[in-house]
């Protein structure tokens, strides 16, 4: 058996560092020793915070979670290491994998991907919400020269806000309450606005932000007959519209969208493994770095986590370095 330190949510609000094994790698299995993790803060503040509906328990699971929901249990799902022991072809491999926050691990060799040489693997980390964004713009389906808005700077809005700027004749504005990401979306290469002077008659409006007034600001902001997409995740909070005004005669659709399978439109022709091994390949894009905006040593990831789920830290993608750890 060999050790490994991970982090655990003991209950709502309460996180820490566990001593554990893992197996021995056995035939078909890879032993990944993590470099980086990162907090997909929106889901992960839920999870922390003990917000997920009795009714999703089991569909909010992480593909390698231990535990249950509330807790305790052990949960992530952004994890970039290197593989020690395997396969001759995967072994000295940097690669992404499904996996929570911990400092080595086991997994079946077919659990991994190859991070594409050059691609720095703490920019790795993204690929799980490149892969989310990759997702939203399938349901989305935007246009050559189509208007679009994406409300929520956090971190899948940003990723949604970046590819979408690449369609030839695209224009993106990126909507947000806080000012300072005003500068993100300047190196993302898209528009930014506060939510009292943002863009009508948008085409596409896809709403990440998590919240009822966002998804009330898409309704109010899309042209009509258009559709908003809303790619947030509430857990158990109530989400309050006013569908009252123009929500009718203006022929509005309300169209979810989520990573857990893949879009419609792309069912048939794409597995959830093509789709990340996609979202690998266009994290060559260094634009995606600007989503990078902390960092800090394993040894503070429960203080961390806390300070990320009660929003006293403001980061959209917060790193975790592992490199130091036994």
């Amino acid at each position: 058996m060999l050790d490994a330190t991970a982090f655990w949510i003991e209950k709502a609000g309460v996180g820490s560092l566990r001593h554990e094994q893992i197996p021995s790698v056995g035939e078909g299995d890879v032993l990944v020793k993590t470099l980086y993790t990162g907090v997909s803060r929106g889901t992960e503040a839920s999870v922390f915070n003990g917000l997920v509906p009795e009714s999703e328990r089991e569909r909010m699971r992480a593909p390698f979670q231990d535990g249950d929901f509330p807790g305790p249990v052990k949960y992530g799902y952004l994890n970039v290491g290197v593989v020690e022991s395997g396969p001759e072809s995967l072994v000295g491999t940097t690669v992404f994998t499904l996996y929570p926050h911990q400092s080595a691990f086991v997994v079946p060799a077919n659990a991994v991907l190859p991070v594409p040489v050059g691609i720095p693997a703490r920019r790795a980390v993204l690929a799980g919400a490149v892969e989310t964004a990759i997702n939203v713009l399938w349901d989305a389906a935007p246009m050559i020269g189509d208007r679009v808005t994406v409300i929520g700077a956090g971190m899948i809005g940003c990723c949604v806000a970046r590819l979408a700027r690449g369609i030839p004749g695209v224009t993106v504005t990126l909507i947000d309450l806080d000012p300072t990401r005003r500068v993100v979306a300047g190196q993302l290469g898209v528009n930014f606005s506060d939510v009292s002077t943002a863009p009508h008659d948008q085409d596409i409006v896809i709403n990440t932000s998590g919240s009822s007034s966002g998804l009330q600001s898409a309704l109010e902001t899309v042209v009509t007959d258009g559709t908003v997409i809303e790619a947030s995740w509430y857990g158990d909070r109530p989400a309050t519209l006013m569908l009252g005004a123009d929500f009718h005669s203006r022929r509005l659709t309300i169209r979810s969208s989520q990573v857990g399978a893949v879009a419609a439109g792309r069912r048939g022709s794409r597995t959830t493994r093509e789709r990340l091994t996609l979202a690998l390949e266009l994290l060559r894009d260094p634009a995606f770095d600007a989503v990078l905006t902390g960092e800090s040593s394993w040894r503070a990831l429960p203080e961390v986590m806390a300070s990320l789920a009660d929003g006293s830290l403001n980061d959209l993608c917060h790193t975790i370095d592992w490199k130091d750890s036994e």
